[in-house]
């Protein structure tokens, strides 16, 4: 087995990544499945409540995910500005729910919009409708922010 000098001073064991086939293979020990063979579109069936769970296990994306259905469309700047994060974390998170197949975005001029994916799930959309009535207290605060938000961005009409 090949040794690479890690960060912190130690020897660490650098694996090569071993070819299986179907296009499987290890990358540093941890089965890696190679981008382009399984593509996940979004709505794809392959979603399960499982996946969509996981994607939605942190605060910052299930809040992102609410406000951004209750509102329709948001950019990142509104969603930096009603949760009081970063611009880089936001930004991160947003990836995240795209790559789980939950938002699409679009470009308009300098701006990125997000909004929910039109594949998405129908029961997907009904969980995330229920929690909006369900739990009003989860985005009151978010919801304030927004609303005081100086020059927000304007959209084009809704044919976007």
């Amino acid at each position: 087995m090949a040794y690479k000098h890690g960060t912190i001073g130690t020897f660490m064991p650098r694996r090569v990544p071993v070819w299986h086939k179907h296009s499987h293979c290890h990358i540093y020990g941890f089965p890696y499945i190679l981008p382009g063979v399984i593509q996940h579109y979004p709505g794809d069936p392959a979603l399960s409540p499982l996946q969509f769970y996981k994607c939605l296990a942190d605060g910052t994306r299930l809040r992102s995910l609410l406000l951004i259905a209750r509102e329709g469309e948001l950019c990142v700047c509104e969603l930096v500005e009603a949760l009081g994060d970063s611009q880089p974390k936001i930004s991160r998170h947003l990836a995240q729910l795209r790559e789980c197949g939950l938002l699409s975005d679009r470009r308009q001029g300098q701006w990125v919009f997000y909004r929910l994916a039109p594949q998405m799930p129908e029961w997907a959309t009904a969980v995330l409708q229920h929690t909006l009535e369900g739990d009003e207290a989860l985005l009151s605060e978010p919801l304030q922010r927004l609303g005081g938000m100086a020059n927000r961005p304007e959209r084009c009409s809704s044919n976007c």
